[in-house]
């Protein structure tokens, strides 16, 4: 049976909806796969102008209806965004509540068992919060209707892949959320999360804080006393756990091959490398070309992929937005939804 995906569409004043057409325009990927798009029809017809590509909007109730033809989308269609008033490049409350049912929609039915995975297109904070929708991201709406405790975000572009101690939160908190367990949690995601991409014994590195890890207490203590027994509690438990590392070469190591998965203590730590190798900015014609690289929400009890990209409403309605990060990101989902769970994983996922 091919895994079943359902695509978020994201902002429909951004540009979910445009790369998503061509991701159905550009898909050798739909042959592995039944697919479809969890949104408004009509923002989605309006999509496929901008991005010039010759698609058929097909308008379901349920997956079940779906025909996953050759040259056509089919969109479970919330009906809830008036295209003639949508404002492109705009932060509203309307835009911000139609992806948010957007989400909340393919959450349901992932839950229910009608849907394998989940790819979710960029929404935008401000919209969602002034729609009476305040959370922080995916990541934690995700969390909040699994009711999910114990989950980190995983970003992966090319073989490079990081998991997060802290995401979304100020520099002061996340040098506060450097805890023993935490740390030890996040490593045991890693494991499991590289387990179900088929990396059969995962080698683990683990960041420091602080620079040159604290260099024995000297700028700091936050490894020695939180994340080196961790570590260290990792290893008695038979991961293949390397660090405390100094944070300014721990990533030319993952590059290099030196692990299968990093963590990285803090949102900026992790989310700068993954970037600078999968995203390309052309300062001459302000314009970013190639924007590609993953989400993955890791300890949830449904599969959540998403790009690693924002709403870039400067580029909504222009057609040049890149869909290269929502390839990724569907080529992830339908891996991970195509392997059982790893062994040990509690029925969690990865």
């Amino acid at each position: 049976m091919k895994p079943r995906i359902g695509i978020t569409m994201g902002d429909p004043a951004g540009i979910g909806p445009e790369i998503t057409a061509k991701a159905f325009a550009n898909g050798d990927w739909m042959t592995r796969c039944r697919a479809v798009v969890i949104g408004d029809a009509g923002v989605l017809r309006q999509a496929c102008g901008f991005a010039k590509v010759d698609l058929r909007v097909n308008a379901v109730e349920a997956l079940e209806q779906a025909r996953c033809e050759p040259g056509a989308m089919d969109v479970i269609d919330l009906r809830n965004v008036d295209v003639a008033r949508l404002g492109l490049g705009e932060i509203s409350a309307e835009a911000g509540e139609a992806a948010f049912a957007a989400v909340r929609k393919a959450i349901a039915l992932a839950q229910a068992g009608a849907l394998d995975a989940v790819v979710t297109g960029p929404i935008h904070k401000k919209a969602m919060s002034l729609a009476g929708h305040p959370f922080a991201g995916h990541t934690e709406i995700f969390a909040h209707y699994t009711e999910t405790r114990d989950y980190t975000m995983m970003l992966a572009e090319g073989s490079l892949r990081v998991v997060h101690v802290s995401t979304h939160v100020s520099l002061r908190e996340a040098c506060d959320a450097v805890r023993r367990e935490r740390v030890l949690s996040v490593i045991r995601l890693a494991h499991e999360a590289c387990r179900r991409l088929g990396i059969a014994r995962p080698r683990i590195g683990v960041a420091g804080l602080n620079p040159h890890a604290g260099d024995d207490g000297l700028f700091g203590d936050e490894e020695r006393r939180e994340i080196l027994p961790a570590i260290e509690e990792a290893r008695a438990q038979g991961f293949d756990v390397s660090g405390p590392v100094p944070p300014d070469t721990f990533f030319c190591k993952a590059v290099g091959g030196a692990y299968d998965i990093a963590v990285a203590m803090y949102h900026d730590q992790g989310h700068i490398p993954v970037k600078l190798l999968g995203f390309r900015y052309d300062h001459q014609h302000q314009a970013w070309p190639s924007v590609s690289g993953v989400n993955i929400t890791l300890g949830l009890p449904v599969l959540r992929v998403s790009v690693d990209h924002g709403t870039a409403f400067d580029q909504a309605g222009k057609g040049t937005a890149s869909e290269a990060s929502l390839l990724s990101a569907l080529d992830y989902a339908i891996r991970l939804a195509s392997r059982p769970a790893a062994e040990g994983d509690g029925g969690r996922v990865p």
